[in-house]
């Protein structure tokens, strides 16, 4: 039986670390949703809002509704993609309300 040299050892063992390293970063990237999220909302809308009993969002379509709603509001122009990426962000994080299945788009219609 033959050994592997110690430079090839600590070669693989550096490439699995580095794979390793890629994955962890990977799992942890915010997604686009969030990023949304962070930079236009948190400001005014803190985790307490989400959690209050006078809350707007009851299900899917009304969450899509009002981060539709408050884009509009603050102006952000943000396209139907952002709006379903922040509201899947808040949904994934927060509501946890069942997504419709079998709908090409959720997308309001375009005016």
């Amino acid at each position: 039986m033959t050994s592997l040299p110690l430079t090839r050892i600590v070669l693989l063992t550096a490439l699995l670390a580095a794979c390793a390293i890629a994955h962890a970063q990977a799992a942890t990237s915010p997604t686009r949703g969030q990023l949304l999220y962070t930079t236009h909302c948190i400001a005014c809308h803190n985790s307490d809002m989400h959690w209050r009993d006078q809350r707007k969002a009851t299900d899917w379509e009304s969450l899509t509704q009002q981060v539709r709603r408050w884009q509009a509001t603050a102006a952000l122009q943000w396209s139907e993609d952002d709006i379903m990426e922040v509201a899947r962000h808040l949904n994934d994080t927060i509501y946890h309300y069942p997504r419709p299945t079998g709908q090409v788009s959720m997308a309001a219609p375009r005016r």
